[in-house]
């Protein structure tokens, strides 16, 4: 954050000097007004700075949202291909090992679904995996079938673990503070540049300015609130799992 300072600081300083050596030079032309060129060119590369970062701020983690909620699909699917793979498994085994990933499910939907708003996972989905992995890895097989097996279910445990890794990075996941600083001040400086650079709005001349400052406030208040993958106006539900559940229970029904 120094450095941004440092770089800020320095190209003001380099504006100022750059004033000083024309004057002294006596070339240009003075330019208080309001609406002389001074006043444009900053106000249009205010404005181009402001809807860059604004872009960014917006972009970003909508993009961010999209590959959260296709991460959710493919780990319910690992999970409903792990269900499937269990039933190789002998009964008393695969019982346990199918009972575990609807807890698994329920955990994840319910308690651990609110916890991912403030950027974390739950423990004991982490415990629900661990021992799971832990319950096929002790099924004796006695001949290559239930090798077989029993590798393909700890095979799909994996792509399950992958996917909640992910969906845990994708909980802690937000912008860059600097880029969300950039985005709030550019818009306040576009907001007050027509009083900052001399003039005085008065009359009708205030409306459209008021509906800009507007504008820029709702804007710059939505770059917060879809900020977090999990959390506001683009927050990933769980809908993928709340299928699942559904999927496990006609699965299970037709055994």
């Amino acid at each position: 954050m120094l450095v941004y300072l440092a770089a800020a600081a320095c190209a003001a300083g380099v504006v100022i000097v750059a004033s000083r050596l024309v004057r002294r030079a006596r070339a240009g032309v003075d330019d208080p007004d309001p609406d002389g060129p001074t006043s444009a060119h900053t106000g249009a590369m205010l404005s181009a700075l402001f809807l860059l970062a604004f872009a960014i701020a917006v972009v970003v983690p909508w993009t961010s949202a999209d590959a959260a909620r296709a991460n959710t699909y493919a780990e319910s699917q690992a999970i409903a291909e792990t269900y499937w793979a269990a039933s190789r498994l002998p009964a008393p085994e695969a019982r346990r090992v199918q009972e575990g990933l609807s807890q698994y499910v329920a955990i994840v939907r319910g308690p651990e679904w609110r916890l991912m708003a403030q950027g974390r996972l739950s423990s004991r989905g982490w415990a629900e995996l661990d021992r799971l992995r832990r319950d096929v890895i002790a099924v004796k097989a006695d001949d290559d079938e239930l090798k077989d097996a029993r590798n393909g279910v700890l095979e799909h445990l994996g792509e399950i673990s992958a996917a909640r890794r992910q969906r845990a990075a994708d909980a802690r996941a937000t912008p860059p503070a600097a880029l969300t600083a950039v985005t709030v001040l550019t818009g306040i400086v576009v907001m007050l540049l027509p009083f900052l650079a001399g003039a005085r709005p008065r009359g009708m001349t205030l409306v459209p300015l008021a509906l800009m400052a507007g504008l820029l406030a709702a804007g710059t208040y939505l770059t917060f609130d879809i900020a977090h993958v999990f959390d506001g106006a683009l927050a990933v539900g769980p809908e993928a799992f709340t299928s699942l559940q559904a999927d496990l229970q006609r699965i299970a029904g037709g055994r």
